[in-house]
């Protein structure tokens, strides 16, 4: 029997280490978080190694067992920058445990599943280790600028193969099943330049740019408003635009930047493309602007009924006397990388999304110990140990 009291303790204890670590971006250092968890895994009895390929961008892989089913669990180390310190309470690198409450910088985010998976390493093999399959670890640091250093370069490397992915992350341990894809473009329109008291002499690329994107919407947002699943729906935001180097010239370029959201059944590259082929009916020159991909990935959506979402729902209900709440997620997490390799991939972790990102972030410590309860469980159902 686990002493409930101890593992609060436990979990504290771990969670207030990780937080004195700064690991926020910018700059984006992990490189002395992933030193701490390496070193409890290794302590632990884990294959485990630090891969980097940029200079202060770290990550963890640690890895216990053999063949399948490899279930893999995913946290992201690093966090958001502090922000306006005056707007904190208390010191953001320092745990400071009130009401039940532990707050601090990434407490919510990821690291306080960041701890339960360091704890659940540890737990797993104190009672012995394994008895089928393989358990790999991954604790990853760049999410916060989009994860191509951490986990999309682990899955390059081949670093992992799961089966089942279990992504840590503030769902109040209920689960996200369903992801929507995401797709960066930017836009880049081109004219000529010219003094401002003579425009007719230019040609103004903002001006472009206008027009451009008022075609965009009125040929694209109706569209999106008819592709729902569920609560789900496809979404383009206009997030980012830059343009002209001085009020007095007419501008000869102007560069816009868009967010685009696709339900888990729409493709990325197929969105990309309705980008090209709405633009190319917008009137203007074809060599007056140009599209560009920065950044995408497809959603996902597993059977619900897979053997890893089901003995992560079986051990929340053995646990909280009720069966898991399926959420709706607005953002994304690393299991995108993934979502094209035919895998269960679910988000599951103690906190509240809406305290991410902000002051006084903080995450419930009994959410802590019913989170790290139900992950034994889980891992127990699975590979047994």
């Amino acid at each position: 029997m686990i002493d409930e009291k101890e593992l609060a303790r436990e979990l504290t204890a771990i969670l207030s280490e990780l937080i004195a670590i700064p690991s926020t971006y910018p700059p984006g250092d992990t490189t002395e978080i992933c030193a701490y968890i390496a070193a409890r895994y290794r302590a632990a009895g884990y294959q485990c190694q630090t891969v980097s390929r940029t200079e202060g961008i770290a990550s963890v892989v640690a890895r216990s067992g053999s063949g399948a089913p490899q279930l893999a669990l995913n946290c992201h180390i690093d966090t958001v920058d502090v922000g306006a310190v005056s707007d904190w309470r208390s010191d953001p690198f320092q745990a400071t445990l009130e009401n039940g409450m532990i707050y601090g910088l990434g407490a919510n985010n990821c690291k306080a599943s960041t701890a339960l998976h360091i704890w659940l390493g540890e737990e797993i093999m104190r009672s012995g280790g394994l008895k089928q399959g393989e358990i790999v670890f991954t604790f990853t640091g760049d999410e916060e600028r989009l994860g191509s250093e951490g986990m999309a370069y682990l899955r390059e490397m081949g670093a992992l193969k799961p089966d089942i992915m279990l992504v840590g992350g503030p769902t109040e341990n209920d689960l996200i099943t369903e992801e929507r894809g995401v797709l960066w473009v930017r836009i880049t329109a081109t004219g000529r330049a010219a003094h401002g008291g003579d425009p007719d002499a230019g040609d103004n690329a903002i001006l472009r740019m206008i027009r451009l994107v008022e075609h965009l919407r009125a040929e694209l947002e109706p569209r999106l408003a008819k592709r729902q699943s569920g609560a789900k729906q496809s979404t383009m935001n206009i997030g980012r635009i830059q343009g002209g180097h001085n009020v007095n010239v007419v501008p000869s370029s102007c560069v816009l930047e868009i967010d685009r959201r696709l339900l888990p059944d729409e493709d990325v590259q197929a969105a990309y493309r309705e980008f090209g082929e709405i633009l190319a009916t917008s009137g203007e020159p074809a060599e007056s602007f140009a599209t560009e991909f920065l950044t995408g990935n497809n959603g996902f959506s597993p059977p619900l009924d897979g053997p890893g979402i089901t003995a992560l729902s079986a051990a929340i209900e053995a646990r909280r006397g009720r069966a898991p709440e399926i959420l709706n997620a607005l953002a994304v997490s690393e299991g995108r990388f993934f979502a094209d390799d035919n895998i269960e991939i679910v988000n599951f972790g103690p906190g509240d999304g809406a305290t991410s990102h902000a002051a006084n972030e903080h995450v419930a410590l009994d959410q802590m110990v019913d989170g790290a309860l139900i992950l034994r469980d889980t891992v127990a159902r699975l590979l047994g140990f």
